[in-house]
């Protein structure tokens, strides 16, 4: 397996007040070039199981295995290094730098990993064109749409690799035609290139889209479902 979560609690408060209980011992596992996504109300706790998942945020209890990893037992240097060259990240805002173009934006994991340049540069205009931008890698994101920057945040996810995409709510602040076009790629992705993807959504016609549904409710999976081959 891929990514392993066992027994997962997350609880927030203080003692004497009792704790608010946001994960009731979750128990998952993911292979390798799935394409699983996470739905269920607001509050439910799909992106607290997402930011646990992607090291952003530690489990009360419980713990998280990616590649044989157990993620939460690294210091953070060791994590660091883990999350650049093992973890992509797509988030509701793309969270590009103004500053850097479309490229330059793609190629700063690589460069914080200390790929070559040439390579690193290579990488990122490959990508680039796969998200049809080529004709944008000199643009700032002031300089681009919505779902542009979306296109550009989702080649840098991929720059150097990761074994797992992470992503919440990717289609959120989009319009329905960027959105769907936002997910098609995903799907792309993941048929072509084997990516795992792990994505969080409201939107029903999103989840549709992936191979393996989770509904959560109340801090729990209640059902698990793959949709049927064609």
């Amino acid at each position: 397996m891929l990514l392993t979560v066992d027994n997962l609690y997350k609880r927030f408060g203080r003692p004497p007040a009792p704790p608010l209980v946001v994960l009731h011992g979750i128990d998952l596992a993911i292979d390798k070039g799935e394409f699983v996504a996470l739905v269920g109300p607001s509050g439910a706790g799909k992106t607290t199981l997402l930011n646990i998942v992607s090291t952003l945020d530690s489990p009360s209890e419980g713990t998280v295995t990616i590649s044989g990893v157990d993620v939460h037992r690294l210091g953070q240097r060791a994590l660091n290094q883990f999350r650049n060259r093992h973890l992509g990240f797509i988030f509701q805002d793309d969270l590009l730098l103004p500053h850097l173009t479309a490229l330059e934006n793609v190629m700063l994991p690589g460069r914080i990993a200390r790929k070559p340049d040439r390579v690193n540069r290579a990488r990122s205009e490959e990508l680039l064109n796969k998200v049809q931008l080529a004709d944008r890698i000199t643009h700032r994101p002031g300089e681009l749409s919505g779902g542009q920057r979306q296109r550009v945040n989702l080649a840098r996810a991929l720059v150097n690799s990761p074994e797992l995409l992470l992503a919440d709510e990717p289609t959120a602040r989009l319009d329905q035609a960027t959105g769907q076009g936002i997910v098609e790629l995903l799907t792309e992705l993941n048929e072509q290139l084997g990516v795992t993807i792990l994505m969080v959504t409201h939107e029903g016609e999103v989840a549709a889209r992936a191979a393996r549904t989770l509904r959560f409710l109340d801090g729990r999976i209640v059902s698990d479902v793959k949709a049927q081959s064609a």
